[in-house]
């Protein structure tokens, strides 16, 4: 066997085949949906997959309203922040950020998803999250996935 044959490709910046999806989130619970974005925004379903490229594909995520969580977790699961000051540490639930944008909760959770480094904010700056069904991605003529049928 030839071992000079097999040649390991690295993809770059220039060289990534990045494309358009769309992922609808209604019905969808909003941890799945966020790990398989997370993915698809990695490039890890890619046979191409480098780890420190940004080779995923730009995510637009439709429906976001409309996304559910199990039990009680609307109102029970907490997230903190921290302003720095004393007595600034605040909580919150995933249905104040959902009042307040969509967006925000689908950035807090995918962001968790990511590598802690800085690949993860240019990464998400890759996702676009909307409330309505309606996007203004057209231009970039992007393919609907069904999320389901990933892993």
């Amino acid at each position: 066997m030839d071992t000079l044959s097999y040649k390991t490709i690295s993809v770059n910046k220039e060289t990534a085949q990045k494309e358009w999806v769309v992922v609808d989130a209604t019905g969808q619970s909003l941890g799945r949906l966020a790990s398989k974005v997370a993915k698809l925004l990695r490039g890890k379903y890619k046979p191409s997959f480098t780890p420190h490229v940004d080779c995923g594909d730009n995510v637009i995520i439709v429906n976001a309203d409309k996304v559910e969580l199990t039990g009680n977790k609307w109102t029970d699961r907490t997230y903190l922040r921290f302003s720095g000051y004393p007595g600034g540490q605040r909580e919150y639930s995933p249905a104040d950020l959902m009042k307040k944008s969509p967006d925000k909760l689908f950035r807090k959770v995918v962001k968790g998803m990511l590598p802690k480094n800085k690949l993860a904010d240019t990464l998400l700056n890759n996702m676009y999250v909307y409330a309505g069904s309606e996007h203004p991605h057209q231009a970039q003529t992007p393919r609907k996935i069904d999320i389901n049928t990933l892993k």
